[in-house]
């Protein structure tokens, strides 16, 4: 049994995949534009992903662009059978980096065949629409029109699943009304819990929920009292916050990215970690305290 087996699995569609994976993102240069520094330590750590049993990777063709893609098939294919590649679509970056909307069904159509490209597959397991009515954060609004034009794509077999990133419940609600929903990504981490309702409701229909940002992202998770907590247990500041999501609910599945095998190892060490009842409570008042930072 490979350690992150203890955190046992959980469905993304019609695949089972253990619930500590891997986000491709920061494999990709500074400010997940251009190329890394070193690609075959890149592709390193994908490959020790997987050996160390990673079978859900989350990745998208917009970071680079198609950068941490191309570095995904340079090191993985042909893919094991049970492997789980999930991508984004809907925004793409201009000559500066920046990120910009890409929801008309042309743009998410062409999307799909890039990611198809760049990953060498035929079919895509997963596509997150990732909304971009706020690149900041979920905004409200109808994504009636992308989401019918990926169910589309759904429909001529090139994606198996439709997922939704930084969204709102009730853009949740009426993407479920459009076509079936294998997962939800957004924010959210020890402090940042404002989808606490929504994973909840997602975990009584039996859909995935994917954090990104589980650590904090570009700005780690700092605070006070995560560290004491860390430091009573004997572990690192950011296995207790990936060990906190792990036990926050059964259908939370986690993406903790890096380009360092060793960060890797950590991160993957924090299934074997079982958080005691008076550790989640100091925990719990982590968010909203203006110490604790993300």
């Amino acid at each position: 049994m490979s350690n992150i087996d203890r955190a046992g699995t959980y469905m993304l569609g019609d695949r089972a995949v253990r619930r500590l994976g891997y986000g491709a993102m920061q494999l990709a240069g500074p400010g997940v534009f251009g190329p890394p520094r070193d690609p075959a330590a890149a592709r390193a750590v994908l490959r020790e992903a997987i050996a160390r049993g990673v079978n859900h990777i989350d990745t998208s063709d917009f970071y680079g662009p198609h950068v941490t893609n191309q570095l995904i098939r340079e090191a993985l294919h042909p893919y094991p059978e049970d492997l789980t590649i999930v991508t984004k679509i809907g925004a793409r970056r201009d000559a500066q980096g920046a990120w910009l909307p890409a929801t008309s069904a042309a743009e998410l159509r062409q999307a799909v065949h890039d990611n198809l490209r760049n990953l060498g597959l035929d079919a895509l397991d997963v596509v997150n629409f990732r909304s971009m009515l706020d690149v900041h954060g979920p905004a409200e609004g109808s994504l009636e029109e992308p989401l019918t034009a990926l169910a589309q794509l759904r429909e001529e077999g090139l994606v198996r699943h439709v997922g939704v990133s930084n969204v709102t419940l009730a853009q949740v609600e009426e993407a479920l009304r459009i076509v079936p929903i294998a997962c939800v990504q957004n924010m959210y981490n020890l402090v940042h819990r404002n989808d606490d309702m929504l994973i909840d409701m997602l975990a009584r229909e039996g859909i995935a929920y994917v954090p990104f940002f589980p650590l904090g992202g570009f700005s780690p998770l700092q605070s006070a009292e995560l560290t004491a907590v860390a430091a009573d247990l004997g572990a690192t500041p950011m296995q207790v916050a990936i060990a906190w999501l792990l036990q926050r609910a059964p259908n939370i599945l986690l993406i903790p990215g890096t380009s360092s095998v060793a960060h890797l190892h950590e991160n993957l060490a924090a299934a074997e970690l079982a958080l005691p009842e008076g550790a989640l409570k100091r925990l719990e008042s982590i968010a909203g305290k203006s110490d604790a930072v993300c």
